[in-house]
This record gives structure tokens, C-alpha cells and sequence, in this order.
């Protein structure tokens, strides 16, 4: 089972903090870039911790919003991951931070 959770957050800089993140995180996770679109995978060990897979999180501008998908093995994995896109997207936001995030989760 793949529990997944999808945020569309409102900001101008959609793009800028995609790509910022991407950077940041392909310092010691997986990042592959697909146009504007940045997929993280947060191994199933990271951390010291033993969810059942990998997760992916996904980061795409799209028109006014950073669209953030998360695609776990887990729910605790996949709210924990939402703590993590959170504040670091904010972090790099900090001007426009704390930005609006309304999880929608599901499970597929």
C-alpha cells in the first residue's frame, strides 16, 4: 500500500524553492530532476529508522503554487515527511514563511 499526501502551496517562487531543495537535499538523498519538477527519495532507512520502502517526495511548480507529493510505505512515514517538506521549504521561504499547507491525504 502506497499512502500518499498532496499539498498545493500558493507562492510566486514555486520554482526558485524546487530547485533549492532539490540542491540542498542531493547532498546526501537521491534527486532527479524532471523539467521543473524535483523527485527526492528518503530512504526506507533514513535516519535510523526501518519503514517498510523508500518515499518519494515530489516538488513541482505549477502556476502560482509548489505542488508537494508524498508517496510513502507508511502513514508515520508520510507525516513525518510532511514536517520535513514543511520546514524546509520555510526555510528557504523565509520571506514569505510560514506558507500555507493543507495535506490531502490519501492511500492507494
Amino acid at each position: 500500500m502506497t499512502y500518499i499526501a498532496e499539498a498545493q502551496v500558493p507562492t510566486d517562487n514555486a520554482k526558485k524553492y524546487a530547485a533549492q531543495l532539490g540542491k540542498h537535499w542531493a547532498h546526501n538523498l537521491a534527486v532527479e530532476e524532471r523539467g521543473e519538477a524535483v523527485l527526492i527519495t528518503f530512504p526506507k532507512d533514513a535516519r535510523g529508522a526501518d519503514w517498510p520502502a523508500d518515499a518519494v517526495v515530489t516538488l513541482a511548480p505549477e502556476d502560482g503554487t509548489l505542488r508537494c507529493c508524498i508517496e510513502a510505505s507508511s502513514e508515520g512515514q508520510r507525516n513525518g515527511l510532511k514536517g520535513a517538506v514543511e520546514r524546509h521549504v520555510d526555510r528557504f521561504a523565509f520571506r514569505e514563511a510560514p506558507l500555507n499547507y493543507k495535506w490531502r491525504d490519501s492511500e492507494d
